[in-house]
């Protein structure tokens, strides 16, 4: 039997709802593992990525760590895809792009609502926020995009499926439309 194909995952900062979408594939996880070896994932709990075929990153990038586990994906991954909004352009947590960090950080540590210890941490374990968030695309070059918030199950098969097939991406328009 030929090697499987070699798939890591991973999540930046985002909600984790792409994850939740890829585990709604239902009972064709099954004929994904057939298809496919995980490598680090969630799926895996294995924390350092080893050389695969293909990576999918969820979440966008907003920190120190972020931005180094991005890298290193790119290093070990033939293909690199921005699956869901926040990989794709920020999403949600781009919001707080329209605000100095400095605000962001007073507004949850100091000022907010039910604060009781107003102090901002500065502990080294917490990895460094970066000034904005940014989409994937913006650290590291990205070969795939998947846009949902998030894309639906049936979509991330579709197109995982076609990708591991070498097939051209081809998605239907009723897996994509968001109107």
């Amino acid at each position: 039997m030929a090697d499987k194909i070699r798939v890591a995952s991973a999540s930046l900062c985002g909600c984790f709802g792409c994850h939740m979408s890829l585990l709604d594939i239902d009972e064709r996880i099954l004929e994904l593992v057939q298809l496919v070896e995980f490598d680090r994932s969630p799926i895996t709990d294995i924390k350092t990525v080893g050389d695969c075929d293909i990576g999918i990153i969820e979440g966008g990038v907003a920190n120190a760590e972020n931005v180094e586990v991005l890298r290193e994906f790119r290093k070990h991954c033939k293909v690199l895809v921005a699956l869901g909004a926040c990989a794709v352009n920020g999403g949600i947590p781009a919001m707080r792009n329209s605000f100095e960090l400095k605000e962001c950080l007073e507004e949850s540590y100091i000022d907010g609502i039910g604060v009781t210890n107003p102090k901002i941490p500065n502990d080294p374990e917490i990895p460094m926020l970066l000034n904005k968030v940014h989409p994937i695309h913006e650290v590291v070059k990205i070969d795939y995009f998947l846009p949902g918030c998030p894309p639906t199950a049936d979509a991330i098969w579709t197109f995982l499926t076609e990708l591991i097939e070498g097939k051209p991406i081809s998605l239907p328009y009723e897996q994509i439309h968001y109107d």
